[in-house]
C-alpha cells in the first residue's frame, strides 16, 4: 500500500553552520511577532526558505527568491547534497509537558502520492483554502519540498523501531541542539535495510499528523504537472517524516478549551445539562496545581468520557460517564460527546458560534488555568489524550477528527533535510 524511496538530500553543513540555529519550527506554528527573530538569528535560517519577514508581504508574494536563496546556499557550500540516496534516520531528545525526558525515533523518506480515495495515505483533518493557495505558490516557485510532512504508521511491537536502532544509535550526520531538545540526524543507505523498511510498509497505510496543507498542495502540484501516470515523476512524491504512533516518545498531547463568551453555569446548570454524568469535585489552590491534579483525578478515566470543569472559583469538577458505543459498534470520540452535550448542550455554543472564537485554545493545561485567572475567559475544559487507536480508528472508517482535537509532540523542525524534485 504504502511505497517509499531513499532520496538524495540537500542538508546544512555542520562544519559551516550551528545546526541550531538555522532550524526552525513549522512554518504554520511560526507566530507573526517570532518572523523576524528567527529571520535574525542566522543568515542562513530555513525559515527564509519557507516564510515573508513579514506576514503582511505573504498575501502578494511569489516566493521568486526562494530558488536564489536555495541555489546561493549551495553554491557557497552552506547546502551540500549527499552524493547517495538514503532514508534519514532522526532521533528526537526532548522534555515533555510534564517536564519527563522523552526519545523519539523516525526517518526521513519519500513518500509516493496517493489521493485520499485510495484509502492508503489517510487525513485526520480538514483544510484551508488559503493555506493551500500559499504553500502552492512555494511549491512552484522552489520546485523542492523545503519541509517535510509528518505521517504515523501502526507498529504496537515496535518492530521497525528496533531494526532500525543499530543506524539510530551510530555516528550522527549532524546534530542540532535548540533550546527545545536535540535533534540527531543519521544516513541509512543498506540495502538491505532500505528494503527492510520498505516492506514493512508496503502493507500499511499512513496517517497524516502535519502537514496536509502541503500533502494537498503536491496533490494539486502533480496534477498540473501531469504526473500521476506511472509514480514515477518527481512531482509523483513527497519528503515526509515516519513515526510509530504506539512509540513512546511519540505524544499525543490534549488540547484543552478555554470558554470565552459564555458564562460560567451555576451548579444547578451543571447538574440539570449533563444527566448520566457522575460529578467528582477537587479543591484548586492555584493555577499551578492544575497540570497534577488532571493526572491524579482526570487521567485515570481515559476509558470513559471524561472532562474537568474549572471557573477559578477554587473547586475542579471532574465529569466522567461510560463510553456508549456509536453506530458502527465501537466507541463514539470522546472530544465529539464533548462538545456536544458541553460545550453545545451547557454552554449553547454551536459550530458557527466556535468559529467565530467562542473559544479558545492556549498550549496547555497549566497556560489555560492561568489564562482563566487572569480573566481571559469564564470557564476551563480540560480533556484527556486521543489515543493512537482513536486516530487509526476515525481514519479507517473514512471521517476526519474535530478540530483542535489532538497535538502531535515534538513538532518537526524545518531545516534538518530538503528534497529538491530535480535529480541533479
Amino acid at each position: 500500500m504504502t511505497r517509499i524511496r531513499p532520496f538524495r538530500a540537500v542538508r546544512y553543513d555542520p562544519d559551516r553552520v550551528d545546526l541550531g540555529r538555522v532550524i526552525a519550527p513549522p512554518y504554520d506554528v511560526i507566530a507573526a511577532r517570532d518572523r523576524a527573530d528567527l529571520f535574525e538569528r542566522d543568515p542562513h535560517n530555513a525559515v527564509r526558505l519557507e516564510l515573508t519577514r513579514d506576514v503582511a508581504d505573504e498575501a502578494g508574494t511569489d516566493y521568486a527568491e526562494v530558488p536564489a536563496i536555495f541555489e546561493s546556499w549551495q553554491r557557497e557550500a552552506v547546502l551540500v547534497r549527499d552524493e547517495r540516496p538514503a532514508i534519514y534516520g532522526l532521533r528526537q531528545q526532548f522534555e515533555a509537558p510534564d517536564g519527563s525526558r522523552c526519545c523519539r525515533d523516525g526517518f526521513f523518506a519519500l513518500l509516493q502520492l496517493e489521493d485520499y480515495a485510495r484509502r492508503v495515505v489517510r487525513p485526520h483533518e480538514l483544510t484551508l483554502a488559503g493555506p493551500k493557495a500559499d504553500r502552492l505558490k512555494l511549491l512552484r516557485a522552489a520546485r523542492a519540498n523545503l519541509s517535510s510532512v509528518f505521517v504515523l504508521y501502526e507498529d504496537l511491537e515496535g518492530k521497525l523501531t528496533r531494526n532500525l536502532h543499530p543506524v539510530l544509535d551510530g555516528e550522527p550526520l549532524a546534530v542540532a541542539r535548540e533550546p527545545g531538545g536535540t535533534h540527531i540526524l543519521t544516513r541509512v543507505d543498506d540495502a538491505a535495510a532500505l528494503d527492510a523498511v520498505a516492506g514493512f510498509l508496503a502493507d500499511r497505510p499512513v496517517v497524516i499528523a502535519d502537514g496536509h496543507h502541503r500533502y494537498e498542495t503536491a496533490l494539486e502540484f502533480r496534477k498540473e504537472q501531469g504526473g500521476g501516470a506511472n509514480g514515477e515523476a518527481a512531482c509523483d512524491w513527497i519528503l515526509a517524516y515516519f513515526a510509530n504512533a504506539y512509540a513512546p516518545g511519540n505524544l499525543l498531547l490534549p488540547i484543552h478549551r478555554l470558554i470565552v463568551k459564555a458564562p460560567a453555569p451555576s451548579s444547578g446548570t451543571w447538574r440539570d445539562r449533563l444527566p448520566g454524568w457522575r460529578l467528582e469535585t477537587v479543591a484548586v489552590e492555584a493555577a499551578e496545581a492544575i497540570p497534577s491534579l488532571l493526572e491524579e483525578h482526570l487521567a485515570p478515566r481515559a476509558g470513559e468520557h471524561a472532562f474537568a470543569a474549572d471557573d477559578g472559583s477554587g473547586q475542579l469538577r471532574v465529569f466522567s460517564r461510560p463510553r456508549a458505543a456509536s453506530g458502527n459498534g465501537t466507541a463514539e470520540l470522546g472530544v465529539r460527546v464533548i462538545h456536544r452535550e458541553v460545550i453545545e448542550g451547557v454552554f449553547g455554543l454551536d459550530e458557527e458560534a466556535v468559529r467565530h472564537g467562542a473559544i479558545d485554545y492556549p498550549k496547555s493545561a497549566l497556560q489555560v488555568a492561568r489564562d482563566l485567572r487572569a480573566g481571559r475567559g469564564s470557564v476551563a475544559l480540560y480533556l484527556n489524550p486521543l489515543s493512537p487507536d482513536d486516530v487509526f480508528r476515525v481514519t479507517e472508517a473514512g471521517e476526519v477528527l474535530p478540530q483542535k482535537s489532538t497535538f502531535f509532540y515534538p513538532k518537526l523542525p524545518t531545516g534538518l533535510v530538503f528534497r529538491p524534485l530535480e535529480e541533479a
